[in-house]
């Protein structure tokens, strides 16, 4: 899993509430078990006029002119702000492999689902909740101002603006330090590689027909 430290990227705003894990990668796109290849499928539904299907070439595609992803301002971005709920829906990991796959390092938002959110952290992107107040700051600032970007660090905890404000957000310590790492539960459990094969050569020997073939 790629580690989270610090991050100074351009802002895509997703200006709705309850933002589904259906609308982030739809259905027909959940055959893959992979976590890369969906970033062109990335809210599908809203990017493109057209039904997309898996593996087909999106380039001739007839695109949503007025939806955000599409729009020139905000090519390349690493940040993605919503409104409330965001992620809610099913229970599919493939959203935060879409999201990722795409370039979205930062998902900001007033609230997420908890599966979603939890799902972000196993997968190197960072959900961090802002107030309600905070969020529609950040998209008036966003409309107002092209090229809008935020610095993200999350060793302290904090979101600083264009102006040089800083935002505070909150974020569980255990979680905190996995992404710092880049450790999801694997990496974690391989840490105590060398211990793991220590009990089983002694399992081994205590009990040799748990291990015959």
């Amino acid at each position: 899993m790629d580690a989270f430290t610090t991050l100074n990227g351009l802002v895509v705003p997703i200006d709705r509430a309850n933002v589904d894990t259906d609308a982030i990668i739809p259905k027909q796109f959940l055959k893959s078990v992979k976590r890369s290849g969906f970033g062109p499928n990335l809210f599908d539904e809203w990017r493109y006029l057209d039904v997309g299907e898996p593996d087909q070439d999106n380039s001739g595609r007839p695109v949503n002119s007025e939806f955000a992803l599409n729009l020139p301002r905000f090519s390349g971005a690493q940040i993605l702000i919503a409104r409330d709920n965001f992620g809610c829906g099913s229970s599919r990991e493939h959203a935060v492999w879409a999201l990722h796959d795409y370039g979205i390092r930062v998902v900001i938002a007033p609230s997420f689902a908890d599966i979603f959110y939890n799902n972000c952290f196993k997968n190197g992107v960072l959900p961090i909740a802002l107030s309600a107040d905070e969020v529609e700051r950040i998209f008036k600032e966003i409309d107002a101002n092209e090229g809008y970007q935020l610095q993200v660090d999350l060793a302290a905890q904090h979101v600083t603006l264009p102006s040089g404000e800083v935002i505070l957000f909150e974020i569980d310590n255990f979680r905190k330090e996995c992404l710092l790492q880049g450790l999801d539960e694997i990496g974690l459990s391989l840490q105590h590689a060398d211990a793991v094969r220590d009990y089983e050569a002694k399992r081994k020997q205590e009990a040799p027909w748990l291990f015959a073939s």
